[in-house]
């Protein structure tokens, strides 16, 4: 059966996670969590993504962005690059091959007030720890 499309209508915040194949602690270590940052750093100049917050953790992430509508594809290009870049280099340089991610990235669009607070309290990752 066919993927369904995801469609993201810009001018909405959204809740954006991914979690790690069979949830393993992929993202344990502060070089894998910064090869991530990286990556998103890299879709925010490439794609113009707007980036409110975001998480790593040990087995998945947590990302709140905001579509400007400057383009239909910054919200799945930016996540194709942060995703395919990540896990090619945590395999290239582990000696795996494999899926990285469990399955493709779960969207939720931030409808209320308080869902954006609670999507703001999401405890952001600080380099080193």
């Amino acid at each position: 059966m066919a993927r369904a499309n995801r469609h993201f209508v810009s001018g909405y915040a959204w809740h954006l996670t991914h979690r790690c194949h069979k949830r393993e602690f992929l993202l344990k270590f502060a070089k894998d969590k910064r090869c991530w940052i990286y990556w998103l750093f890299e879709a925010i100049k490439r794609f113009g993504l707007c980036v409110l917050n975001f998480t790593v953790t040990s087995n998945h992430v947590h990302l709140l962005i905001y579509d400007t509508g400057n383009g239909k594809e910054t919200i799945p290009k930016s996540i194709q690059l942060i995703a395919g870049n990540t896990g090619q280099e945590f395999n290239s340089r582990k000696g795996r091959n494999g899926a990285f991610w469990q399955d493709r990235y779960h969207a939720t669009a931030v409808a209320t007030d308080d869902h954006l607070i609670r999507s703001f309290h999401i405890k952001v990752f600080q380099i080193g720890r």
